[in-house]
């Protein structure tokens, strides 16, 4: 896997039914490295903290290889790379072969695969549309978030180079079917019970659904 873009946002203002809020999520390629710490992009906005960023949500990923289908969908929009408000852009990103828990040295940061990402209605703002959310979720290619288990710097021609592969794991498609699906694979969920590369709320609310 090869990095195509970093992207960065500035904090931007939108409206959904009838209140301002602030978002981040309208990136722009950078022309320099970004700085991956263990909580954040440096530099980049995160508006609402409670969703996006912190440990588990360090830095978002998404393919490159994604966006031919999107502008099939959507041609009117403005394309650019980070329009889905990935961080960074990387083509060969298969969510199938990612597992929950593989651990990846990108750029000179050392990266975990953590969780995919769900879709907000503030993607909707951006694509002029709702119904993005419930066709990027039918889509299944959601891209990935990651840990950043030692912080460093990334940039545009870095790799993705697999240095340890995750023990008894899920891939990042199945835990996002797993996510969204009325009947709950119960194997899966107990392969990723004691997985700490997810957060604990994540897998308690899965627990649940072997009682």
């Amino acid at each position: 896997m090869k990095i195509t873009s970093t992207n960065i946002a500035k904090p931007t203002i939108i409206e959904f039914n009838g209140q301002k809020v602030t978002t981040g999520i309208y990136k722009t390629p950078t022309h320099h490295p970004i700085y991956l710490s263990k909580e954040l992009v440096k530099g980049d906005e995160v508006s609402d903290r409670k969703y996006h960023g912190g440990e588990y949500k360090a830095c978002y990923l998404f393919s490159e290889n994604e966006y031919s289908y999107w502008k099939k969908h959507y041609p009117n929009l403005h394309w650019d790379w980070g329009m889905f408000g990935e961080n960074i852009t990387v083509n060969g990103l298969d969510e199938t072969k990612l597992q929950i828990g593989d651990i990846y040295k990108m750029g000179s940061a050392l990266v975990q695969i953590t969780q995919p990402r769900e879709p907000c209605y503030k993607l909707g703002v951006k694509f002029g549309n709702q119904q993005v959310l419930k066709q990027f979720i039918a889509h299944g290619r959601p891209g990935t978030y990651v840990r950043v288990l030692e912080e460093g710097f990334v940039q545009t021609n870095d790799t993705l180079t697999l240095v340890e592969p995750a023990k008894n794991s899920i891939s990042t498609t199945d835990f996002y079917t797993l996510l969204f699906a009325k009947e709950k694979n119960h194997e899966h969920i107990k392969r990723i019970l004691n997985n700490d590369s997810l957060p604990l709320k994540k897998r308690e609310g899965l627990k649940k659904y072997l009682k």
